[in-house]
């Protein structure tokens, strides 16, 4: 191990904790730009709002955002190499550590629990479903496409997969493991579960908050059940992406996270074929 951070170091293009955090920060940047772009585009081509050019909501889409995942990666940057939240790509671009087993290895495991998770939260989603059904008969009927499914695609895989897992593991679960550790864990060298659990189910349970805007569109406003229902869904699913992201790396995350949308991809053309 000595030898692959020794050798990772030594190739970094970085000139000490300056440009390694520079570099650190700036590479999730731009990793995270990938899933901004995809986002703003499906904005301007399918969700702008009524009166709006496309090309000022792929603007507005893409800043607004940015400027958050600027914030978030900053933050990202400076904690998880200093609680031990490792990442492939970015132990060869900032010189950190890299993490202890191979991204190879990772995938079986990231790519099952993905699975696992969509599968948990399908079935979650249909235990909630009787208690939604009267909210969904009061809207309008939108009827999907297979154009619509395609067209979002990307946004699950780019923003989803890869983006947010930048602002909710990178950014929050690091920051907070951060935290907790300064706080309950000064007089050991390495974050202990109980912090990186607690920090590993905030950032979840914000994760699931955040697509409670979501949530109040697709059902016209919020009620507790939605609430709930919205939040439990996706905090199962950022609890196993924060495991992954402690236990492994940070790409293995994002392989669950971007594994975690194929499923539902493909029964939402399923639902549009049939």
């Amino acid at each position: 191990m000595a030898t692959e951070t020794s050798a990772a170091s030594s190739t970094a293009p970085s000139d000490g904790p300056l440009g390694s955090y520079l570099w650190r920060a700036g590479t999730a940047f731009l990793l995270g730009l990938v899933g901004l772009l995809a986002l703003g585009w499906y904005t301007a081509s399918y969700g702008r709002p009524p009166g709006l050019d496309p090309l000022t909501a792929f603007v507005a889409t893409v800043v607004n955002n940015g400027l958050l995942l600027v914030v978030l990666v900053l933050l990202g940057a400076y904690a998880a190499p200093r609680v031990g939240l490792r990442s492939h790509l970015l132990a060869r671009t900032a010189g950190d550590r890299p993490p202890d087993s191979s991204f190879g290895s990772e995938l079986p495991l990231a790519v099952g629990l993905g699975l696992v998770g969509a599968v948990a939260v399908l079935l979650l989603d249909v235990a909630f479903a009787p208690f939604v059904a009267a909210a969904l008969a009061q809207l309008p009927q939108q009827t999907a496409t297979v154009e619509s499914v395609l067209a979002f695609t990307p946004v699950r895989f780019l923003y989803g997969g890869i983006t947010e897992e930048l602002l909710l593991r990178f950014g929050l679960m690091s920051l907070f493991v951060f935290l907790g550790a300064r706080l309950f864990d000064r007089e050991t060298a390495t974050p202990s579960a109980g912090v990186v659990w607690g920090a590993i189910l905030l950032s979840s349970l914000l994760f699931g908050v955040g697509h409670l805007p979501a949530a109040s569109a697709t059902f016209g406003g919020l009620d507790p059940v939605i609430v709930a229902r919205t939040v439990l869904l996706n905090t199962v699913a950022g609890v196993a992406f924060g495991w992954l992201y402690w236990r492994r790396s940070l790409e293995a995350a994002m392989v669950a996270h971007g594994t975690f949308h194929v499923l539902f991809v493909a029964l939402s053309l399923v639902v549009v074929l049939v």
